[in-house]
């Protein structure tokens, strides 16, 4: 079957998160629903990174496998079956298919990612900011902002985040940390994340450490020692969810997406942390 890319974005207040679950309104669920009802035929949702409830997405993307009939609808007719599957999949719009067209060749939109970016906004503010609440979690009181660049710094690099990731049987925890960094404006705080993927919950973790550290709670040495740790520290604690947003996922070029893939599915071990 011809596959389709689709270019997303979604508030995830109203969703229980990406991942299908019954009874529980999903973005992977209401987009399939909308896929299946155009196709006349069930059609299922591959994506680059499954986000839990509450987490936003601006530059999500997903896979699906359709029937040649849909197929042709492309590239002719891509804006049209966008906006027809944004309405079909949330009315409210709080999801909205950006794009759609044929995937190259080789292309699944999980295991051929090269890399994902998150953004987490945070209000450090005593009396917060009612205009952020949807999108930004509230602290409340000033953190030291140069303590938490230095910690994500300490951060960065090809490591066992296992102190920062919720565990999940036979998953590895190893992942690259290529950029992490914070910008203030103001009482607003924006850290800014890219690794070649992330474990279950490792964005928001590594962010509550830079705050911990912020507050003064705890130090940078002490931060930088949980990559020493092999299995989730509770030292770290765990940012709300609703400040956190997938701001884009990369993709190598056409030609190398199958390799990617393959080179994806392989699990790292501890050994490569020696290469």
């Amino acid at each position: 079957m011809p596959r389709m890319r689709l270019d997303l974005a979604y508030d995830g207040g109203g969703f229980a998160g990406w991942a299908a679950q019954p009874g529980l309104r999903t973005c992977q669920g209401e987009l399939e629903r909308a896929l299946s009802t155009i196709a006349r035929e069930r059609v299922r949702v591959t994506v680059a990174g499954r986000t839990d409830a509450g987490v936003h997405a601006s530059g999500q993307v997903a896979h699906a496998d359709v029937p040649v009939g849909l197929a042709a609808q492309l590239p002719e007719r891509a804006p049209q079956l966008a906006r027809r599957l944004s309405r079909l999949a949330a009315p409210d719009g709080d999801l909205v298919v950006r794009a759609v067209g044929l995937a190259p060749e080789g292309f699944d939109a999980r295991f051929s990612a090269v890399s994902r970016s998150y953004r987490y906004r945070i209000v450090a503010d005593p009396a917060g900011d009612p205009l952020e609440r949807r999108t930004a979690a509230h602290v409340p009181q000033p953190l030291d902002v140069e303590a938490m660049r230095r910690t994500a710094a300490a951060l960065l690099g090809l490591r066992d985040f296992a102190a920062f990731c919720r565990p999940r049987e036979g998953a590895t925890t190893i992942r690259e940390l290529r950029a992490f960094s914070w910008a203030q404006e103001e009482a607003l705080l924006t850290a800014s994340l890219t690794a070649d993927a992330f474990c279950h919950s490792m964005v928001r973790a590594l962010v509550a450490a830079c705050v911990r550290v912020g507050e003064g709670r705890l130090g940078l040495a002490q931060a930088a020692a949980l990559l020493d740790e092999r299995q989730r520290s509770p030292l770290t604690g765990l940012m709300p969810a609703h400040g956190l947003t997938l701001v884009a996922v990369g993709y190598p070029p056409d030609d190398l997406l199958a390799q990617q893939a393959e080179r994806a599915r392989a699990r790292r071990s501890a050994s490569d942390l020696d290469a």
